[in-house]
């Protein structure tokens, strides 16, 4: 939200009163305004509105007492008249934060994959990939195995890899894209009177996380907004990073009294939405017969266990984010059949169907002529745009039966994405909360149990060593693993 000037003539956001623009009376007694990460209930009153705010921390009710009847439009929003507004002195104590959010240094940390700079990077981009253990979910007492493990993959997948690298230009361009987004979103956030320093952090490849971590430490920064760079929450990518976070949160005494807030996801917010009806409807132009074009949305796949066993919400908020942007193309009068599938699936088990490369062979045979290639879940361009869906789909699209190709570009840095992303860290600032030292014993502590590592080292290691004598065992997991590591 933006700043007021001190006659407190601003604003309360979007998410206040149905949507409506609430305007306050100018007085020395006015509060700041609030952020939308807070709920709002109102109720008209005689002479006055009440305002029913709500955070995790306080339910606290506040009374506008006006000089006249608050007025409404014609569709019932509430406006409050030209008056005397005063506020009980708790509430303002209790929300403090929100006008202390000038006062802070704040910080913007931009989270997404990494992707390796050069041809000799890929083997160990692979290695750090496959030893997380949201990529790879070993069974606890199997943990011990995931660093050689990912060794092992990542040195037989690298010659395939290299390959898809070296067909883009010999490395991935997501850092240069990412650094490119950070400084479009410092340059919105001025506009809106915001001083932010915007850091890059990477899952698994320079810069990464925990290096943005310690310069942020080092800036002296007070206030934290962390926006992953993924529209859909899933635990593989935004849960992974912050999983990250706030590890080094916990263990660090100045980070951990830092007030951070976490955008989780953000695939149903207005400006991202638009941004992406945007780009379909302008690359729909491209066709000549428009209403026959397919638009084929295609999101990175995650396993079935995730959702079905971990509560992962990916699909059903992937789902949703089709549902809007849907809602508003026919909204613009697109009609356009579409379908979702999921890619960039590995190894021998169950991935979110149906899969793109299934989909399009499909809708060949089906007799689909013209078809528009939509990367939802990508918001920069990287190997899974430029070689997956580029090259091999679309190779694979005109050998089933597909004579028009088009593909919609990732959003990088359109101005309007841009914009809503600096709107999201804007909202977010006043809800931020320290991340402080919790007193249980995480999973990840106790790995780190002499004792109890050694235990589950020793059982892990006996069994192990049975399931390798058993020749049924072999033949049961040979042929499976083979193809994991292939693929």
């Amino acid at each position: 939200m933006e700043a007021t000037s001190s006659s407190c003539s601003g604003l309360i956001s979007r998410s206040v009163l149905h949507n409506s623009v609430t305007k306050f009376p100018s007085s020395s007694s006015c509060p700041q305004p609030f952020s939308s990460a807070y709920g709002f209930q109102a109720k008209s009153k005689s002479g006055g509105v009440s305002l029913l705010l709500s955070s995790n921390q306080t339910d606290k009710r506040i009374d506008l007492r006006v000089s006249s009847a608050p007025k409404r439009n014609q569709s019932g929003q509430v406006f409050a008249s030209t008056g005397l507004c005063t506020f009980d002195e708790a509430v303002i104590e209790s929300h403090s934060h929100a006008s202390s959010v000038a006062e802070d240094k704040v910080g913007v940390l931009l989270l997404n994959l990494g992707g390796p700079d050069t041809l000799n990077d890929v083997q160990p981009f692979l290695f750090n990939l496959f030893a997380d253990p949201d990529i790879i979910r070993l069974p606890r007492l199997f943990r011990f195995l995931q660093k050689p493990l990912a060794k092992l993959i990542s040195v037989l997948r690298a010659p395939k890899s290299k390959e898809g690298y070296s067909a883009i230009g010999g490395g991935s361009p997501l850092r240069k894209i990412t650094d490119e987004q950070a400084q479009a979103i410092k340059m919105a956030l001025e506009v809106k009177n915001v001083d932010a320093h915007v850091y890059v952090g990477m899952r698994y490849w320079h810069p990464f996380t925990e290096d943005a971590i310690q310069q942020i430490k080092r800036d002296g920064i007070t206030r934290l907004v962390v926006l992953p760079l993924y529209p859909q929450y899933s635990i593989s990518t935004t849960g992974s990073s912050v999983r990250v976070l706030q590890n080094a949160f916990r263990e660090d005494e100045y980070l951990s009294r830092m007030p951070v807030s976490i955008i989780q996801s953000w695939y149903q917010r207005e400006g991202y939405i638009n941004s992406m009806a945007d780009l379909i409807e302008k690359e729909l132009e491209q066709f000549l017969k428009l209403d026959e074009v397919m638009i084929f949305f295609s999101a990175h796949g995650v396993p079935v266990s995730y959702v079905e066993n971990a509560g992962d919400p990916y699909r059903d908020q992937m789902e949703d984010c089709i549902h809007l942007i849907m809602l508003e193309l026919k909204a613009r009068g697109i009609n356009n059949d579409h379908t979702l599938a999921y890619q960039s699936r590995v190894g021998p088990v169950q991935w979110l169907k149906p899969y793109t490369d299934e989909v399009l062979v499909e809708l060949g045979q089906r007799g689909v002529e013209s078809l528009l290639a939509v990367p939802v879940s990508f918001v920069s361009e990287h190997i899974e745009t430029l070689e997956e869906i580029d090259m091999e789909y679309r190779e694979l699209a005109l050998e089933s039966g597909i004579k028009n190709w088009g593909r919609v570009p990732a959003l990088n840095c359109t101005p309007s994405f841009v914009t809503d992303l600096a709107d999201a860290v804007v909202e977010a600032l006043p809800s931020a909360m320290s991340m402080s030292a919790s007193n249980t014993t995480t999973s990840e502590e106790a790995d780190r149990d002499p004792i109890k590592y050694a235990v589950r080292l020793f059982f892990g290691s006996v069994l192990a060593f049975v399931l390798l004598l058993s020749a049924k065992m072999v033949r049961s997991f040979k042929n499976p693993l083979l193809e994991f590591i292939k693929n």
